[in-house]
This record gives C-alpha cells, structure tokens and sequence, in this order.
C-alpha cells in the first residue's frame, strides 16, 4: 500500500508544481496589463521591477494556489483513468477513497499552509507591494526632451530644441519659456546653440546657451508693459529635475488597510470598533432622552436615528400643533416657545445627523475588517473543495493531459471566482452578512463536490463524453428506424 500512495503523490507532484506556476505566472502578467498604463515610460529599473513581481507573486499565491490544485488533480486521476491504472486499483479491492487518502493528506497539509501564509506573509507582501505601486504609479515620467516640440513636463519651463546630437549633449535652436513668475509668456529666452546635460547628482538638468538673446516684458511706473532685450554670448540656465527621481514612501501608512493585518491584528479591530459603535448608540440614548420619551433600550442605532427624524419632522410641522400645545399658551408666551422649539429641533436633527455619519464610517470599517477575517479562512478551504471536485473529476472522465482538465478546471474555476466575487460584493453592500458573502463561494461548491464524490465511487457515466456519444447514437438509430418503418409501411399502402 505504501507503493501506491508514493505512486499517487508522484503522480500529482508533477502536474501540480507546473500548473500552480504557469497559473501563477498567467495572474502575475495580468497584474501588469492592469497597472501597464502607469508603469511605462518611468525609468524603472530593473531591481524595482524585479521587487514588484517578488512581492505580487507572494499575493497572487492564494489565487492561483485552488486553480493548481483543480488542474492537477483532474490531470493526475485523467491519466490514471486513461492508462487504466486506476481501474486495475479498484479490481484489486481498493476503493477510490481510499486511493484519494494519501493526497487528501497532502491538501490538507497546503490548506494548513496555506492559512499560515494567508495570516503571516501576505500582509506583510501586500504592504510591500502596495506601498511600491503606490510610489511607481505616483513617479513622474522619465524626463526627455524631444527636438522640434515643446517640452512642458520640466519644472515651470516650456523647452523647445531644433535639433540634438547622437549624444544628446549638444543642441541648437533653443527657446525657453520661464513660467516661474507667471503663466504669460514674458520671460523668454532665445539661442543659437548650447549644450545639455544632467549635473553628477542628477538633480539638475543645466544648460549651456551661446549667442542668444533674453527677452523680458516687465511693468513700468505707469502700468504700461516695456519689453527689456539682452544679448549675452554665453549664458548658463540650471533647472531642478529632482522631483523625477524615485522617492520611497512610509510604508506605516499603509498599515491601517485591513490587507496589511493578521488575524490578531484584525480582531483588535474589530473589537475596538464594535465597542466604538456600543458607546455611540448608548451616547445618542442619553442625549436624546429628554426629547424622545418612546426610546426603548433594546432599539438599534438605525431606529433610534429614524425615530429622531420622525419626531424632529414632526415638530418642524408647527401648524398641527397650534391646535394641541399651542392653544394652551398664551400669546406672548407662544412666541417664545415657538423660537425654542425650533433652536432644540435643529439642534436634534444636526446631532442625530453626526451620529448617523460616524455610525455608517465605523460600520462600513467593522465590515471590511470582519469580510478579510473571513477571507484568512475561505482562500485556505477552497484549495480542498476544489481538489475534492477535481479528483473524482479526473477519475470519471478519465482524460489527461492539458486539454479536457483544463476546460473543466477552468469552468468550475470560473464559478468559484463568480460566486466568491458575488459574495465578496454583497458583503460590501450589507445585502449579507461578512461570514454569508466571504463563504458562499466554498459553501455553494461543497454540495457539488459531494454529488462528483458519489459518482465517481459508482463508476457513473454522468460525466463521460462517451456515454453522451453512445446515446446520441442510439437516439440516431431509433429515428432513423422509425422513419424506415414509416417509409415502407406508406409503400406497402
């Protein structure tokens, strides 16, 4: 027995270790398609390229990780099937469960895994990672100046050159608009030729003009424009390039993004912010208790907001008390009262609004802390929903390669992201619950999983493309019967 469960773990260990990379690098390109608009053209080096896919590889790992597994299981139980070797196990007496223990061992020990790394590395990755794309996406772009138009994106100059040599350093025909001062064209400098290059700290860009003339338009004493004209024979203009460097960003502030927390860390959270939102609603009670005498201590916060709505409406409409309160009053007194009761409403309605806006921004916050909870768990368990689909997937329909598996893993893949982004989305939107939204995905599957598990123990034919094709056939034979008998029998009359 310990011969077939190596044979089963070999088998798997193959398919797995490639398709979990080629998945992984097919996630990590369509990252950078994504974000390809705002990396290009940058002067990235090739280190920080290098970084940025070390780090989004390590976040990708729990999406690519369940579709690995899907891939290679259906390719490792396909083959198996279609060499036989898996109908030559079940005559020897051994059953599927039991040929699938040593591997459901195995996903059991990634799901492990997988929940140690979702908690401890890719909070830390996604900080990295993030922080980096932050700072690459906010880089301004690579500085060039291109002969025969204006370049705009230096400082507060407008530069045009005529020409360049193959080094870049020698130029001619230069014209330089200083905006400095002011967005008109009043500061205008003119040369026949110079050179361009950046000083040693590659914070300057420094140009060296010769024969050319500076022209500036400055208001006299009487308000008037007089144009000044100086010609100078060698003239030196030092513009500051240092903002197109590459500047790092703290990545603490970063850190309050729930992506960046563990478990331990989200569950400080969550409790803080539930005690935060306690205390609001116990605060609203006690300050809106001599106004509103129908509060009951059991009301949620969205009742009490909407029973202080009601009440302050109610007050704005005076004429129908004018009838009730009012009238009791006498006229010099309803003058006073009426000022009051207006000053106490607005001051209801503006306190209830505070309440209400804290109260959204803090459940919205508990939200998305309790939704990545949950997702620490959800990303580790569809590793083994998915391989239980796999599995006895491949075992049914007993074909290898990459061609059949991979549309059937790709299908069922495809649900899984549907669902799990569905769930993910109505959490977000409160339509669910965080535990409801972040598990309908792995809990909708699992009936599945079960369904795929019992026929592939009986050996059904539900999933086998011969069995649709033998009773196409025999669906082609009884018509083309029925219409020979009809044939002769019209003959016959």
């Amino acid at each position: 027995m310990r011969k077939l469960d190596k044979l089963v773990l070999k088998s798997f260990m193959g398919p797995f270790v490639v398709t979990f990379f080629i998945v992984l690098f097919i996630f990590l390109m369509q990252f950078f398609w994504l974000y390809m608009d705002d990396l290009i053209g940058k002067g990235l080096s090739i280190n920080l390229i290098l970084e940025m896919m070390m780090y989004m590889s390590a976040t990708l790992v729990p999406m690519a990780m369940p579709l690995g597994i899907l891939l290679a299981s259906i390719m490792t139980f396909g083959n198996l099937g279609e060499s036989y070797e898996l109908v030559a196990v079940k005559s020897s007496g051994i059953s599927l469960f039991r040929f699938m223990r040593p591997l459901t061992l195995f996903i059991l020990f990634i799901v492990a895994g997988m929940f140690f790394f979702s908690n401890y590395v890719i909070p830390k990755a996604n900080l990295k990672a993030f922080s980096l794309l932050y700072d690459m996406r906010n880089k301004k772009p690579t500085m060039s100046i291109k002969p025969g138009i204006f370049n705009k994106g230096i400082g507060s100059f407008a530069i045009r050159i005529g020409a360049k040599s193959k080094d870049g350093v020698n130029i001619d025909d230069v014209l330089i608009y200083d905006h400095t001062n002011t967005q008109a064209n009043n500061n205008v400098i003119a040369a026949e030729s110079g050179k361009m290059y950046l000083s040693n700290d590659k914070r300057y860009l420094v140009f060296e003009l010769s024969k050319g003339w500076r022209y500036e338009f400055k208001k006299d004493d009487s308000g008037a424009y007089e144009q000044q004209r100086m010609y100078f024979k060698h003239w030196t203009k030092v513009v500051d390039v240092s903002s197109f460097e590459f500047s790092r960003t703290q990545e603490d502030l970063f850190r309050t993004n729930e992506e960046m927390m563990d478990i331990s860390m989200l569950g400080k959270n969550i409790d803080s912010l539930s005690k935060v939102t306690n205390s609001d609603i116990k605060e609203l009670r006690r300050n809106t208790g001599h106004f509103l005498s129908v509060i009951k201590s059991d009301n949620s916060y969205k009742e009490l907001t909407e029973q202080v709505g009601r009440y302050t409406n109610k007050l704005a409409d005076t004429p129908s008390y004018k009838n009730t309160l009012m009238s009791t009053l006498s006229d010099s007194a309803k003058g006073a009262v009426a000022e009051r009761l207006v000053v106490d409403v607005q001051s209801l309605q503006r306190y209830a609004n505070i309440f209400q806006t804290n109260f959204e921004i803090n459940n919205k916050k508990l939200n998305e802390f309790d939704m990545e909870w949950h997702k620490k768990f959800t990303l580790s368990f569809a590793c083994l929903v998915l391989f239980l689909i796999g599995a006895p997937m491949g075992a049914i329909v007993r074909k290898g390669g990459l061609g059949m598996p991979a549309v059937i893993s790709i299908s069922f893949f495809v649900i899984y992201f549907v669902l799990s982004s569905t769930g993910e989305k109505l959490a977000k939107q409160a339509k669910l619950t965080p535990m409801e939204g972040m598990w309908l995905a792995t809990v909708a599957l699992m009936p599945i999983a079960l369904l795929v598990l019992i026929q592939a123990r009986n050996d059904s034919s539900v999933f086998r493309k011969e069995a649709y094709l033998l009773f196409w056939t025999k669906v082609k034979t009884f018509f083309a019967k029925w219409f020979q008998r009809n044939k002769t029998s019209i003959k016959v009359k």
